[in-house]
């Protein structure tokens, strides 16, 4: 990557606006830089945090529109280079006031090391997803468990009296942590804060619409949780209107004042607010909770009495909340945001002052102090937490929040250094971001976010942006996500629940979701760019246990890796072509099929043994039905140009483990005859692939038809075999696995396997296998138009992957460049993991086919493979090098795809079909498709 420093400009609200640069003596080297400490004004001065957020909403306001020309203005003075912006010296000197790195009494490295060894060599910047819990945390409350003995809260033995008090001593603990008491605040533990948003709403005193008075209003921030938005469907439900606020016009909600007449109007509304946005960062001020309370803001003109819900969950994570300065009604808090465990409990604050008017309709185990079960009488608990607590609450969890508070103010000294030391790293991120161009003085990220990281009264330690290239387009999210997985280094993608954040910054209407909902987007997936434009975004986010050399290592790898499509050139169509005949030899000639142990059995062999496959029920179509579907719809090539054959056939009976080469296999409606019937999980049934374990791929798995058995080998390990024929026993457990989020019904393949396989990836897991009687349906995508549901075996995504070996020379040379040694191309086909090798002429034309006929078989193309790590392993040794992901990301673009996924076209005889080595290959473009002319390219070439 060409890098060179640039120019003031800064992303406000996804849109770049010039910010002056200023050299010494008060004058910025670099954007976003601040001067030496002597020199800048603390921020005290600057104003209070309200005032501060003004006059960021009001520069906000001041955005060009998205689309305009960005100005450029010429650098006045180059910043420093890449060394000293990546130097700790650097990071010190442009700490801004009140910041502060680490915590007294202990280094950061050593809270590292003793706390969060278990990291190793990740770098985790997804603190905002959840905080990771430190180790003493853990073994204190194991300790506290085999000391003590907790019973149910709700009976009065010794073991349950204790357990009640623990709880107790929590709650006060809790209202300690934020400056407050029981007279002022009940703490009601949830679930989460997802759950304790949804009792606020499902109890709130509202006052629907229609009965003759003036009725309640829900109002919320835009920029909130989907948690949040959700309230509404609630309110709806009981005839209440709902109204989003954009945080803009917040600060023009005086002009909303009721007149004093109305004023007395005591009809109850609901306003909620995030502390800190969960996309951006940015602290909206807690001046708003009684400025809103007391009329002099209004979010919108309506006579009544505002209440206010700030949701904190973001915020209390790296943050103090002081309660007796700021007291909304009601604060909803998620404990493992804070301290990483436990999850799955929250807790609502609820204001003493609103609690007696909060409805609640159901009532469970515990909320009663007595009733009737044959007639309607129900008397409620007097204290407001055990009113809402309905049942046993999770006492042991919660007896673990005593640990969390003792663990974080024994490593950090509070929340105030949290805030300070959080602060420091994404402040000094920024602004190293910020300066990053290319040579071209493009900006090499857009950061979205509404402050400029000066104090952290209004920002939070999130950074919020997208990869661009050269050009200033896009480099896709989950594209970013992978190359940053090769330097372990773990974001968040996506729009992070936040749809009214996402699109204020990425400038996305309500027409563009939907449209890239009927496009197929979802929350969570990978379809990061649409029509050219971004559907989300990269998150990074730190935590009280991050260090600078995270932020360093995230810094280096946004500087070092090859993100521009421009750093490696394609090489010319005749150099490839030249290249194929010399480097890939006839799968029956090459070494590696000539080495290989798995055996090419006849094809009377092969189906003599499908008694077991005839439920495939696979079709044997004539050659001249293949014939006369591919003549009718394939290209006319000039002559001269060679035919594409079929040069290698791999099956993969074990799931992640090595490749079975074959010559001819049958084919049935699952794919290739016991490819990918088996895999290995954990001792938990998770699926392990070679992400999680390498040496996966050292297994060599080999089908023996004639015995009937699957011969799997490793190397320092006996042999060992599993029958083919499937045990129907009623010794056999059967039981339930997921592959890619489908669900999967398995049996296990006993113990005897399970302690091989057990002993040769030192833990425990084991083989399971899936029912035969099982049928798993592909996805809806992956069907074209009305075809008829297709059955997938343990596949992630089709029933066959083929890759073109024209479009694999193409990529070698690319590799051989960046690795400067030798790359067999046969190690570089098995990398990627195909069951059909062909030997089409042009790199990549595979991608412009829709349809394609091998020999008697016709298949249906579903679309392209995106790649991950996996291509990254060596197959012969299980060593990973990043260098394969990233050459094939620039070669292809900014993208990873390489291969297209096939699915059988209706099979529906009970004769076998066979997939053969050097069967000719017939495509079918796909509509408006054009395959470029071997001769007309090399001529250009050559011209």
């Amino acid at each position: 990557m060409n890098l060179a420093v640039g120019t003031g400009l800064e992303s406000r609200c996804g849109r770049w606006v010039e910010r002056p640069l200023l050299g010494e003596g008060g004058r910025r080297s670099s954007p976003n830089l601040p001067p030496a400490p002597a020199e800048r004004p603390s921020c005290a001065g600057r104003g209070s945090p309200r005032l501060l957020f003004q006059e960021s909403l009001h520069q906000l306001r001041a955005c060009t529109m998205a689309g305009q020309a960005q100005s450029r203005a010429e650098p006045q003075q180059a910043a420093p280079p890449w060394g000293e912006l990546l130097s700790f010296q650097y990071f010190q000197r442009v700490c801004p006031p009140g910041a502060g790195y680490g915590y007294s009494g202990g280094s950061m490295q050593g809270m590292r090391e003793s706390e969060f060894r278990r990291l190793g060599g990740m770098t985790y910047l997804d603190h905002a997803g959840t905080a990771l819990f430190p180790q003493s945390l853990l073994k204190e409350f194991t300790d506290d468990l085999s000391k003590n003995i907790y019973g149910n809260p709700h009976s009065q033995n010794i073991s349950s009296k204790l357990t009640y008090d623990t709880i107790e001593h929590v709650r006060y603990r809790i209202l300690q942590h934020f400056n407050t008491t029981a007279e002022d605040y009940t703490i009601i533990f949830t679930s989460g804060s997802t759950a304790a948003l949804k009792l606020v709403a499902e109890t709130f005193p509202w006052m629907p619409e229609g009965l003759g008075h003036p009725s309640s209003r829900f109002c919320y921030l835009t920029d909130s949780h989907t948690s949040v938005v959700g309230m509404r469907g609630i309110t709806t439900a009981m005839n209440v209107l709902s109204v989003p606020v954009k945080p803009k016009d917040i600060l023009l909600s005086e002009k909303n004042r009721v007149p004093a007449e109305e004023q007395n109007c005591m009809t109850p509304h609901l306003f909620c607010y995030p502390a800190q946005s969960n996309f951006s960062g940015i602290k909206y001020p807690l001046s708003w909770i009684q400025e809103i309370k007391s009329g002099k803001l209004c979010p919108i003109k309506t006579p009544g009495k505002w209440f206010v819900l700030l949701d904190a969950a973001s915020y209390v994570s790296t943050s103090p909340l002081d309660l007796t300065v700021h007291q909304p009604d009601f604060i909803p808090i998620s404990f493992y945001k804070i301290f990483g465990f436990p999850t799955g409990l929250g807790a609502l604050l609820v204001n003493n002052q609103i609690a007696p008017f909060l409805r609640k309709s159901y009532f469970g185990g515990g909320t009663a102090v007595g009733y009737l079960a044959g007639e309607e009488f129900y008397s409620p608990r007097p204290s407001i937490a055990e009113r809402f607590e309905d049942g046993t609450v999770s006492f042991l969890d919660i007896i673990a929040l005593k640990h969390g508070f003792d663990a974080l103010e024994r490593l950090t000294g509070g929340m105030e250094n949290i805030k300070n030391h959080t602060f420091a790293l994404s402040r000094y991120t920024y602004a190293v971001l910020s300066t990053l161009k290319y040579a071209n003085g493009a900006p090499i990220v857009r950061i979205y976010s509404d402050s400029d990281f000066s104090s952290p009264d209004i920002q939070g330690p999130i950074i919020n942006f997208n990869v661009l290239d050269e050009n200033g387009d896009v480099i896709g999210y989950s594209q970013v996500d992978k190359i940053a997985s090769l330097y372990n280094i773990h974001v968040r993608t996506g729009c992070f629940c936040n749809t009214g954040a996402c699109q204020q910054h990425l400038s996305l209407s309500n027409e563009d979701v939907k449209r890239n909902l009927q496009a197929g987007h979802v929350c969570g997936d990978d379809m990061d760019i649409i029509d050219g434009r971004p559907t989300g975004s990269v998150r990074i986010s730190f935590g009280y246990m991050s260090t600078f050399e995270d932020a360093q290592t995230f810094l280096k790898f946004i500087i070092a890796t090859r993100l521009s499509k421009s750093d490696c050139k394609f090489p010319s169509q005749t150099t490839t072509r030249e290249t194929i005949s010399q480097s890939v030899k006839s799968p029956i000639q090459n070494d590696h099929t000539a080495n290989n142990n798995a055996k090419k059995y006849s094809l009377k062999t092969i189906i003599s043994d499908m008694g077991h496959w005839n439920n495939s029920s696979a079709a044997l179509k004539t050659p001249e039905t293949s014939r006369a579907v591919s003549e009718s719809a394939i290209p006319v090539y000039r002559s001269g140009s060679k035919p594409i054959t079929v040069t290698n056939i791999y099956l993969y009976p074990i799931k992640s483990c090595s490749a079975c080469e074959v010559s001819e296999w049958p084919v049935g409606n699952q794919g290739l005859l016991y490819d990918r019937n088996w895999m290995v999980v954990n001792q938990n049934g998770v699926c392990i692939s070679q992400k999680q374990e390498p040496r996966l791929c050292l297994v060599q798995p080999l089908i023996d038809l004639e015995q009937k058995i699957m011969v799997i080998k490793a190397e320092g390990m006996d042999p060992i075999s599993v029958p083919l024929e499937e045990n129907t026993g009623r010794e056999i457990q059967i039981g339930q696995s997921k592959v890619c989020a489908h669900r999967v019904q398995t049996y296990d393949c006993g113990e005897r396997i399970a302690e091989w396989f057990s002993e040769l990836l030192g833990s425990q897991c084991r083989l399971i296998r899936q029912s035969s009687d099982f049928k798993r349906n592909a996805n809806q995508k992956h069907e074209k138009g009305q075809a008829t549901t297709v059955s997938l075996s343990l596949v992630n995504e089709a029933q066959y992957l083929l890759i073109n070996t024209a479009s694999i020379l193409h990529l070698k040379e690319q590799i051989t460049k960046r690795l400067k040694d030798p790359l067999p191309t046969e190690e570089l086909i098995q990398r990627f993991r195909a069951n059909i090798v062909i030997s089409a002429t042009e790199s990549f034309e595979e991608e412009k086919w829709t349809e394609i006929s091998i020999g008697a078989l016709c298949f249906e193309v579903v679309g392209p493979c995106h790649r991950c790590q996996i291509i990254c392993i060596d197959p012969q040794t299980g060593q990973r090098n990043k260098e394969f992901l990233q050459t094939l990301f620039s070669a292809r673009g900014r993208k990873t795809n390489f291969g297209i996924y096939l699915m059988n076209q209706s099979l529906c005889s009970s004769l076998p079909n066979i997939l053969s080595v050097g069967s000719q290959v017939f495509p079918v473009l796909k509509e408006n498709g054009e395959i470029p002319n071997p001769l007309s390219n090399e001529e250009k070439t050559s011209g």
